[in-house]
């Protein structure tokens, strides 16, 4: 259905435009590129909660208050010769003129609106899963024989597909850097070779934060084009507003917070995420990660939220840092003033969201972060053994064996991943005297195992 918006900015439906301009819009007769990703946003940027509400919003069908879900995998045409045009790029889902699910789905566009307006971006692409998303820029990117440089530090996935599978399959090799040491960024770059510049905001799982501006800065200075995965931060950290040409998201984390979905997302210019569709050289298009469009309904539901959650999200985890350090334990959270990027972070982060929602407690073996785990889950419910993160209950994992486990024992020395690190994403549920007497408890049951001891 074609869309009609009134003064305050909101689409509703409508008849589907003929693609013969005989419904007075000429000027919609060649697609716009830009435009079919448009948020609708003032130019001024504000802050992701403003940037959410001043998005344009989408009716159902009926007239109802959330969007239809467009479930079809084909779209029909009114005339013959409107399929040639779409084709021929002459019409598209600018005009509401779609083909073909893999390629532009209404509902999943819609999703890709509020992710562009989320980051601040032009443009947004939604995909099936993070690792399709980080995986499809970065081919769209870089070309065979190309050369990326990368934090040492990255979420294990992503670690294999760069040191593994792309110099295998695609010739494209990575050189790994100490992400703080901007001297080495700078000398592992290579003006000309080099095309990418990739890192985690806050990273996966030692909690360091990116100096996302003068990292930016490095980059394009040896004309790389720079790549941040945001996923760890969405609405702390806005790395497009601070100098990142792309962000990339793992929906199923913090944006989704039911663990019972599995997205991603690319955000960026308009002309990057056009050429990531084209029908001849596109990695989304050719490759094909589609999201379904009830996955993109559900998402586009629990967005507006995010901000209420990642706030209760942040507060918690500052507070149990602030409570585990005082019991001696080794915690690591950004929010605490003896992190070394807390000042950094403070300059960088949107203002009332907190410092994250992840804390780290470093066991320093792997029978020790077993132990203290085995009892927070079975012993007090405090959370739940499991990978993942951004869930409403609290989530817990000793990362060098579970999601850093695709690093060897170099790489996570590397990376500063040691052998008991646990890794927590601070969940909201219960209330916050109960939580901690939980942890409290089971604190005490591992003192008094004698495996601990201050």
């Amino acid at each position: 259905m074609a869309e009609t918006k009134n003064q305050q900015g909101f689409v509703f439906s409508g008849k589907k435009r003929s693609s013969t301009g005989q419904d007075g819009d000429d000027d919609f007769i060649v697609a716009n590129k830009k435009s079919m990703f448009s948020t609708g946003l003032p130019s001024m940027w504000e802050d992701p909660a403003a940037a959410l509400a001043s998005a344009r919003h989408e009716f159902g069908e009926h007239g109802g208050v959330n969007m239809s879900i467009e479930a079809s995998a084909t779209f029909t045409v009114m005339e013959p010769e409107t399929m040639r045009r779409m084709f021929a790029g002459e019409l598209g889902p600018d005009r509401d003129f779609f083909i073909y699910s893999r390629h532009f789905n209404p509902t999943v566009l819609n999703l890709g609106r509020q992710m562009a307006a989320l980051e601040g971006t032009e443009a947004a692409y939604c995909t099936a899963s993070g690792m399709s998303a980080i995986s499809s820029v970065l081919l769209q990117l870089c070309s065979s024989g190309g050369h990326m440089v990368a934090s040492r530090t990255l979420y294990g996935g992503t670690h294999a597909l760069l040191t593994h599978f792309l110099p295998r399959a695609c010739n494209i090799t990575t050189t790994f850097v100490d992400i703080k040491d901007h001297e080495m960024v700078k000398n592992a770059m290579v003006e000309g070779q080099t095309k990418v510049l990739y890192f985690e905001s806050i990273s996966n799982p030692t909690l360091t934060v990116a100096n996302i501006p003068e990292l930016s800065r490095i980059a394009h200075d040896k004309g790389a084009t720079v790549v941040v995965d945001n996923t760890f931060s969405p609405m702390v950290l806005s790395p497009a507003r601070l100098g990142a040409d792309v962000v990339v998201h793992s929906i199923s984390k913090f944006i989704s917070g039911g663990a019972d979905i599995i997205a991603g997302a690319v955000c960026g210019p308009a002309n990057l995420v056009n050429s990531m569709m084209d029908l001849q050289h596109g990695a989304l298009m050719l490759l094909g990660p589609t999201m379904n469009a009830k996955v993109a309904f559900e998402l586009s539901e629990r967005i507006p939220h995010l901000g209420l959650r990642m706030k209760e999200h942040c507060h918690r985890a500052m507070v149990y840092a602030t409570k585990i350090k005082k019991l001696g334990l080794n915690v690591i959270y950004p929010g605490l003033e003896d992190h070394p990027q807390h000042e950094l972070l403070k300059s960088m982060a949107n203002k009332e969201y907190g410092f994250g929602g992840l804390l780290c407690i470093d066991m320093e073996t792997e029978e020790r972060a077993n132990r203290l785990m085995n009892h927070l889950q079975n012993c007090t419910q405090f959370g739940f053994m499991a990978v993942s993160l951004g869930y409403y209950e609290t989530l817990m994992s000793c990362s060098g064996s579970s999601t850093s486990s695709e690093l060897n024992d170099e790489e996570q020395a590397l990376a500063g991943i040691s052998p008991g690190l646990v890794r927590i994403s601070v969940g909201f549920v219960g209330t916050l005297a109960q939580k901690w007497s939980q942890f409290e408890k089971a604190f005490s049951r591992l003192q008094d195992s004698g495996l601990y001891k201050n």
